[in-house]
């Protein structure tokens, strides 16, 4: 009898402990789920830039980019050519020196998907490498910039994500309806729990 009062009582106060941090998060969520971060971070108050500029090499050659009300062109620096794409031979070329990977293949991404693995600007070159993790690296059309490194790791670790803020198409909206109305539940739960703990039966 001593023995199973003792683990009722263990198991009440453990209870109560792990409710009351179960409600810590739940409320943390609901703050976030309800709170956009863009909004957070004041970006509202930023006056937008008519034109932008920026200096960079690729393969040796010095580029512009100017982004004028969101429209990006490139030339070269400081003799103002037209600047082609990159051809996939290059982006390979750009793989091999911008990362530790080996590269096999490249295809040209011109469309994006829910959910996918890449959500940046397009297009974009998805560069396939040799390793066991199934690793693609995104090469910038016309910058040649690294835009994102994938691999199995990564999937897991956005399904997860995914899972915990109950995104189940886009994969990234942690102020989706779902997860809003979900954590609410949660709350209640949550405190209902904790206040049958002090109800004397």
């Amino acid at each position: 009898m001593k023995a199973k009062k003792f683990t009722r009582n263990l198991h009440r106060y453990l209870s109560i402990f792990v409710s009351i941090q179960l409600l810590l998060w739940t409320v943390s969520g609901i703050y976030f789920a309800y709170n956009k971060i863009e909004l957070v971070r004041g970006e509202q108050y930023r006056l937008p830039k008519d034109v932008e500029f920026r200096i960079f090499d690729r393969l040796g050659t010095s580029i512009i980019e100017t982004n004028e009300n969101g429209e990006k062109t490139y030339k070269t620096y400081p003799e103002g050519n037209i600047v082609k794409p990159l051809s996939k031979e290059e982006a390979l070329e750009i793989t091999a020196l911008k990362t530790t990977l080996n590269p096999l293949e490249v295809t040209l991404v011109t469309e994006l998907f829910p959910g996918g693995e890449y959500r940046g600007s397009l297009p974009v070159y998805k560069v396939k490498t040799d390793t066991k993790d199934d690793i693609n690296v995104y090469v910038g059309y016309m910058t040649g910039d690294i835009g994102s490194i994938r691999s199995d790791s990564w999937r897991i670790w956005d399904l997860m994500w995914s899972l915990h803020i109950m995104d189940y198409k886009e994969r990234d909206n942690i102020n989706n309806i779902l997860l809003k109305v979900l954590s609410i539940l949660a709350l209640v739960t949550s405190i209902s729990g904790i206040t049958l703990f002090f109800v004397k039966r």
